[in-house]
């Protein structure tokens, strides 16, 4: 029992200081990712993941809570504090596990079974937990729970098409319209989003999980304004431990026809959606670490880093279209940059992969009009973790440039393998390609080692 790791499983501890190792002479580019802080680590590696804690501070169904239940009212307090707002209109529930164990939550607490949703379509910049399906399956449990009719966006533009959702809204009068992205690249606009929405006396869920800490630090506009109820993870942009938060209306909703208030009714649906619906004990060490996570995220020093995201992501795009690269909506307002590989004559899995093997670390995405997630046309390029470790708009030119390296050496592999996948991993190992492919990733990794990972002290 107090043996530490590095003797009592030596395999695992090998492992995971090389996956510590790739971390940080790599440079890490999914969206989604990013570095926590060593306090965040602390609270994941405390006493407090031996806490059994099921139900609401104050309503528990163990004893021994007294401060599992300050740990999570100092939690809510400061989540409400981190987004400007009070308790008299919104509440929050801090228990979900992840960002989509939220959405379900949600789905489950205000819906019933085969309600109507739409969602921005997967292949258009959404996400799996916002209704995905195919003409031939439900990908998603929301798909196979609910009616799900997605969203586009306009294939000239590649802007989301309101009108166009106004319009279908209509028709497929949904219960819940969700404003949120996975992989689009520019600002909602909420009040149309709350203008359809009203409209069909539909509520209106803003899953603002990737671009939280933007509005958070008041980067970007905020959903909250115009939104019934908003979710987010708090990793990504937020920089926190992997977990979900659920932000739900207090108070008056509307007038009735005849001019009487509606009140919101939701909280406890959503409470009893969480725990004891969808969910066991909540994880404390990790409801800990999202709190001090928080508390960070109202500090001067996490505006200036969001707002270095922003300009960080802005130069990359930049940098990209000198060298030639088509991006999608020409630009971004966030912290994504997404790539149209097809062009070039790749495809998004082949350039994932020449970049792995350079030790970027980034993720094919689909475009607008693709028709398969598996054999995607883009890449989705993100600056959270890059700017986490202290890169600037400068550094974005090199980062840049070690891409187009990358992917024009993955055009020459494809010449010679053709277009199968399994050819292509096979050709970068030849002969004549694998000086290349190591000289290229050790480029890489001395331009990464320039640049400290906050928590990697001691220890892993």
């Amino acid at each position: 029992m107090t043996s530490p790791l590095n003797q009592s499983d030596p395999e695992l501890f090998d492992l995971i200081s090389r996956e510590k190792r790739r971390q940080r002479r790599g440079l890490q580019m999914i969206a989604s990712e990013n570095y926590i802080a060593v306090a965040m680590l602390q609270c994941l590696g405390s006493c407090l993941t031996n806490k059994y804690s099921e139900g609401l501070p104050g309503q528990r169904y163990y004893g021994g809570n007294e401060f599992i239940d300050k740990i999570e009212r100092l939690c809510q307090d400061r989540a409400l504090k981190a987004f400007n707002l009070n308790s008299y209109e919104w509440g929050v529930n801090v228990q979900p596990y992840s960002g989509s164990p939220a959405n379900l939550a949600v789905y489950t607490a205000l819906l019933r079974p085969h309600d109507r949703i739409m969602g921005l379509d997967l292949p258009d910049g959404g996400h799996l937990s916002h209704g995905f399906m195919t003409s031939s399956k439900r990908i998603s449990a929301t798909s196979i729970f609910f009616e799900s009719m997605p969203y586009k966006v306009d294939l000239k533009t590649e802007l989301i098409d309101y009108d166009k959702l106004a319009e279908s809204a209509r028709l497929f009068k949904p219960k819940m319209i969700i404003a949120g992205i996975s992989c689009y690249s520019r600002c909602l606009n909420y009040s149309r989003f709350h203008e359809i929405a009203d409209e069909n006396d539909a509520f209106l869920l803003s899953d603002m999980a990737h671009v939280s800490g933007l509005v958070a630090a008041g980067v970007i506009p905020s959903p909250f304004p115009f939104s019934d109820v908003v979710t987010t993870t708090t990793h990504k942009t937020l920089r926190g431990p992997r977990a979900g938060l659920i932000f739900y209306r207090r108070g008056f909703r509307k007038a009735d026809k005849n001019g009487q208030p509606i009140m919101y009714d939701i909280e406890d649906k959503i409470n009893a959606a969480v725990f004891p619906g969808l969910q066991g004990g909540p994880h404390n060490h990790q409801i800990a670490a999202v709190a001090t996570a928080l508390l960070q995220a109202k500090t001067p020093e996490f505006k200036r880093y969001a707002q270095q995201i922003v300009l960080n992501a802005k130069a990359l795009s930049s940098a990209l279209q000198r060298k030639g690269y088509r991006i999608v909506t020409n630009g971004t307002d966030v912290h994504m940059v997404v790539v149209d590989i097809r062009p070039t004559g790749l495809n998004g899995g082949k350039a994932e992969h020449i970049l792995e093997q350079i030790n970027i670390a980034c993720n094919k995405n689909t475009l607008p009009g693709d028709r398969s997630a598996l054999n995607p046309s883009g890449l989705r390029l993100g600056t959270p973790a890059l700017t986490t470790r202290g890169m600037n708009e400068t550094d974005m030119e090199v980062v840049a440039d070690f891409i187009d390296r990358g992917i024009k050496l993955a055009v020459r592999v494809l010449k010679v393998s053709g277009t199968k996948m399994f050819e292509f991993k096979k050709v970068i190992f030849a002969k004549e390609f694998v000086p290349e492919v190591r000289s290229l990733k050790r480029e890489v990794e001395n331009f990464a080692d320039r640049f400290p990972v906050p928590e990697f002290q001691d220890g892993i």
